[in-house]
């Protein structure tokens, strides 16, 4: 059972708002998460990202592997 760092997609039609969350790799896009980890908002100006370090530095050092667009955004906003 892989641990993944992904988005689950929130919001309305035309307007989405993610959340970076830990799942396992088998768990749906928008299914239980194990952790919520921050929140990305592309709709803003300039885009809103929020993330937990710690919670995410955790996460990686247990193994985790994010996805390629939660990778970009840590690098971003991590740096």
């Amino acid at each position: 059972m892989a641990v993944k760092l992904k988005l689950t997609r929130l919001g309305s039609k035309k307007h989405p708002f993610y959340r970076v969350v830990a799942a396992t790799d088998e768990t749906r896009r928008d299914g239980r998460p194990l952790e919520f980890l921050g929140y990305y908002n592309p709709m803003k100006d300039p885009i809103e990202v929020k993330l937990d370090a710690d919670k995410i530095k955790e996460w990686l050092a247990r193994g985790a592997e994010p996805t390629d667009t939660v990778r970009s955004l840590i690098k971003k906003h991590m740096a």
